[in-house]
């Protein structure tokens, strides 16, 4: 990279690139606890909400390692202050929807934004910090990452419940203002030293192969696996989808001397492979524990989206108090301080599913949530510093791409296919449940009560507060207090067949951290002798440059 204007301090440069990386964070944990507040109002399904998160998801994984490119094109300061534009006026309309529809491709506009920025802070970073500072720079983003999560929720519910969702949209758009006006004055203008070229076949190829993959998931229980129109099926969709994709990576395999989208080089690197494998579990797994747990604390428990918040809180507090204990040390025992962070991570997780009850005190999930915190504090950084510490300065701005990309198709991967095993587990559940619940009521109503909750699936279940299932078309006619004893069989259907989904849908989150938890046993946990020099002679030949 070579600078066309000197810097100003690089620590100055740094807050404003964690500030939009702050903003997007923000806004995806504010998100979560507003989905059943988005679900009463816009009467969205559980597949329309998860299209919702996903249609950021997917924007961002599909476009972070091309907007890693446009960096090494246009400058990553450009590119990061292009993508803050794009985020803040997409939270205005995101604001301003009316029905999912309008929210799903608002969201997908941010997604979009949030792509354009996300990767350029590591190509500016590693220019403007040796190797051997990095690791407190990844720390100091662990640590907004956590602070992001521990307000997302709270302020997030605070925002729902005294002024509406709409408001957790409308207040990116001061941030957005502030973080554009910081970074023309505060990030360095980095421009590359040599011409690039963009992959567009790549991104058109990644691009159909994912939605075919995400789409045939999410949609899948809707159509029941079965047609979704013309013949085609739910199943030959995904099949699709990963055709597709594997003629992306032969593609991409054929095009490894000309800039290809995904330049295999970058996963030469033991370290930076197996971080990527980490990452993607990560990304799988949040959205595996804390979608379900998120809807359980609303939808079950009755919590409003500010009390939800509150009673997620003590797992990111518990991150932030010791992430800065964890960061000093990851920088001689990364690896083990990253399996342990891990294996804590999943521990926490298994205690909340083996907790929950439908008749659970928000209060007894608080051990786990301080284990899974503490395990937290213990990935961020070490996951960081062990995927840059043996990197080659000229892939920085693709590596950044590359890893970024992997970990939002995790969390694509994940929601989809979390929301796939939720919804599939759910209305298994809900029929069995309503079978046995049947009993309770007169015998004429039992057949139409449990054929309700059967078809239930076919509509698209919502899983909102209000839909808590005491929202049951009744026919006209029936004595109130049959309506009212209809509806209090049917809440208790509802709440127990949620909570027998989520344990599933939580535990393959769960197991696939375990396993990610045993790859990292295999990352090296010192740099070799020989590229110890050669990072830190190319460090100083960039300061030369300077």
């Amino acid at each position: 990279m070579i600078e066309n204007r000197r810097p100003s301090a690089p620590w100055l440069a740094l807050a404003v690139l964690a500030l939009g990386l702050f903003m997007t964070l923000l806004d995806l944990t504010i998100v979560n606890v507003a989905i059943p507040s988005i679900v009463d109002d816009l009467h969205a399904s559980l597949d329309q909400i998860l299209w919702v998160l996903n249609g950021y998801s997917l924007m961002y994984a599909v476009l972070l390692i091309t907007s890693g490119r446009l960096g090494d094109i246009f400058g990553p300061r450009n590119m990061f202050a292009a993508g803050i534009v794009m985020f803040t006026i997409a939270s205005a309309f995101s604001g301003l929807a009316h029905d999912p529809t309008q929210l799903i491709l608002a969201r997908g506009a941010q997604g979009f934004g949030a792509a354009i920025l996300a990767p350029q802070g590591l190509p500016i970073m590693t220019t403007l910090f040796p190797p051997e500072r990095r690791g407190g720079v990844f720390a100091i983003y662990g640590g907004l990452s956590g602070l992001a999560v521990l307000l997302g929720p709270v302020l997030g519910g605070f925002i729902v419940t005294h002024f509406g969702w709409r408001w957790i949209f409308y207040v990116n758009l001061p941030v957005g203002l502030i973080t554009l006006v910081l970074a023309f004055l505060f990030v360095p203008d980095l421009r590359p030293g040599r011409r690039h070229r963009l992959d567009w076949v790549g991104v058109v190829l990644a691009t159909l192969g994912l939605l075919g993959i995400v789409f045939g998931l999410i949609e899948g229980q809707r159509y029941e696996w079965g047609t979704v129109w013309s013949g085609i099926t739910i199943p030959e969709i995904i099949v699709a989808g990963i055709v597709v994709m594997a003629i992306f990576l032969v593609v991409q395999w054929r095009r490894q001397e000309r800039e290809p989208l995904l330049p295999f080089a970058v996963f030469k690197d033991r370290n930076y492979r197996l971080m990527a494998i980490v990452l993607l579990a990560m990304g799988f797994a949040i959205v595996g524990v804390f979608l379900p747990l998120t809807l359980y604390y609303q939808s079950v428990l009755g919590l409003s989206a500010f009390d939800a918040g509150l009673a997620i809180a003590p797992q990111p507090l518990a991150m932030m108090l010791l992430s800065g204990i964890a960061a000093p040390l990851a920088a001689r025992y990364a690896k083990y301080i990253l399996v342990v962070g891990l294996t804590l991570f999943a521990v926490g997780m298994a205690y909340i599913a083996w907790t929950a009850q439908v008749t659970s005190n928000r209060w007894v999930f608080v051990p786990g949530l301080l284990i899974a915190g503490a395990g937290m504090a213990g990935i961020w950084t070490p996951v960081f510093s062990l995927a840059t510490r043996d990197l080659q300065p000229r892939f920085a701005g693709v590596a950044s791409g590359v890893i970024s990309t992997v970990q939002e198709l995790g969390a694509v991967l994940g929601s989809a296919a979390i929301g796939a095993v939720l919804q599939n587990q759910l209305a298994t559940d809900l029929h069995n449940r309503a079978v046995s619940f049947a009993t309770r009521l007169p015998a004429q109503a039992q057949a139409p009560f449990v054929d309700g909750f059967s078809k239930a699936a076919k509509a698209g279940l919502e899983v909102g507060r209000g839909q808590s299932g005491t929202s049951l078309a009744l026919p006209a006619g029936i004595p109130a207090q049959v309506v009212q004893q209809i509806q209090q069989v049917a809440h208790a259907v509802f709440t127990q067949a949620f909570v027998d989904a989520m344990r599933p849908t939580m535990a393959l989150a769960i197991v696939v951290i375990l396993v990610a938890a045993v790859g990292a046993l295999w990352a090296r946990n010192n740099p070799p002798r020989a590229r110890v020099g050669t990072v830190s002679r190319a460090h100083q030949e960039r300061a030369s440059v300077a």
